[in-house]
């Protein structure tokens, strides 16, 4: 028993010392966590190229903040709410990071981000579409900052409405994300005079989407909307072409498309769709010269979920270095209090509902004709000023704005 009793003491001793030493380490250094699909269907929207985004943020202040020197802890999440929910509670228990970002999957994010909560850190979400997280699901310890998918419907589904795509076909990934993408579709469509006709819900991710697809022709639709991304948005454009969907005279709209799935698909495949960005590489000689930053690390051109990281990072280590603290409240009201100007957005402002607010951007593709090069790929159609463009606070559900 004695034995025992000097066992738990030398064990309890231990923890404490460790406990002891890791705040020490906290306090002298800012402890970033990058979590993001590292392998699976979401890799190349954010993956190892979001990470190469972060170290550039950080190496562009030197690698430290008031000299404290910024530590970045990385994993993929596997696209698993409950992975990626134990990383960070282990990030957090065991590393004391002060700020987890990237953050793709909107089911991964929702359960990571409740961890944050809890340990009253910060979440800075560059990759993840849903609204709802600055919706129903809104936090005073997460930001939201690229895009959503009130923003993706809000812009496209009017585009194409407005061309004349009056009845839909919703083809929706079964997650979080894509419930949430589909009620911004219904909403803005039927807002406009469309109707939804019919949708389908799939597995995700999937590989094989012959049977969805010939749903979708089958219900004679004038427009099939795609409330998917990553390789799942892929495959349906893949085999929607490969059924000839285009050639029988119904439209494709691809709600949540970045640029590495038009870069793979082709132009030959992909001309003509229409789609809304937060950010394009080629719209200014600001946003050309991170570009080609960017280009020379990793041999590819950033979509917007990179140039987002980037742009999130430097205005949450701009918060730390002018308020001399890795307080996660303190650090975010300062960003709240300080306009976004940078490569990524102009005026853009948080609001109290953790949404970044800033232009998004009506794209259509490219004709291969029209491109001058390999990563040539979009024609900026329409700038959808924020106010336009994300969900009004008066239809806001977030306890932080109907407490404000």
């Amino acid at each position: 028993m004695k034995v025992f009793q000097k066992t738990a003491r030398a064990i309890l001793v231990s923890s404490l010392l460790v406990s002891a030493a890791q705040a020490q380490i906290s306090n002298d250094e800012i402890r970033i966590g990058y979590l993001a699909d590292m392998s699976g269907t979401y890799r190349d929207l954010s993956g190892p190229g979001g990470l190469e985004a972060l170290n550039m943020a950080i190496e562009d202040f030197g690698g430290q903040v008031n000299g404290k020197k910024i530590v970045v802890f990385s994993a993929d999440d596997l696209n698993k709410p409950d992975v990626g929910a134990n990383t960070v509670r282990q990030w957090v228990d065991e590393r004391n990071v002060d700020m987890v970002t990237g953050m793709v999957a909107s089911s991964v994010v929702l359960a990571a981000s409740k961890v944050v909560e809890q340990a009253g850190k910060l979440a800075l979400i560059s990759g993840a579409a849903a609204s709802s997280l600055t919706n129903e699901f809104c936090s005073p310890n997460h930001i939201h900052w690229t895009y959503d998918s009130y923003a993706l419907a809000n812009g496209t589904a009017k585009a194409v409405l407005a061309s004349g795509g009056k009845s839909w076909f919703i083809l929706t990934a079964d997650y979080a994300f894509g419930h949430a993408m589909e009620a911004d579709i219904i909403k803005v469509v039927e807002a406009d005079g469309g109707k939804v006709v019919g949708k389908v819900r799939h597995p995700f991710p999937t590989s094989d989407f012959s049977s969805y697809i010939l749903q979708a022709q089958g219900s004679g639709a004038e427009v099939i909307a795609l409330a998917n991304a990553g390789s799942d948005t892929v495959n349906s454009l893949m085999t929607a072409s490969q059924f000839g969907v285009a050639q029988s005279g119904q439209k494709l709209a691809g709600m949540v498309v970045f640029l590495n799935d038009i870069h793979a698909m082709g132009l030959e495949v992909t001309q003509g769709l229409m789609l809304t960005t937060g950010w394009y590489w080629d719209m200014n000689d600001e946003s050309r010269a991170w570009a080609q930053r960017y280009f020379k690390r990793t041999g590819k051109m950033p979509g917007m979920v990179p140039a987002g990281i980037y742009s999130a990072t430097t205005h949450y280590l701009n918060a730390i270095k002018a308020t001399g603290s890795d307080d996660a409240q303190t650090v975010r009201a300062q960003m709240v209090a300080t306009p976004v100007n940078d490569m990524f957005a102009k005026n853009g402002k948080i609001r109290v509902d953790g949404r970044m607010v800033h232009d998004m951007y009506l794209a259509q593709v490219k004709t291969p004709a029209e491109s001058k090069g390999e990563w040539d790929l979009y024609k900026i159609v329409r700038t959808i000023p924020g106010e336009e463009a994300y969900r009004p606070l008066a239809e806001s559900k977030c306890k932080l704005v109907t407490t404000n």
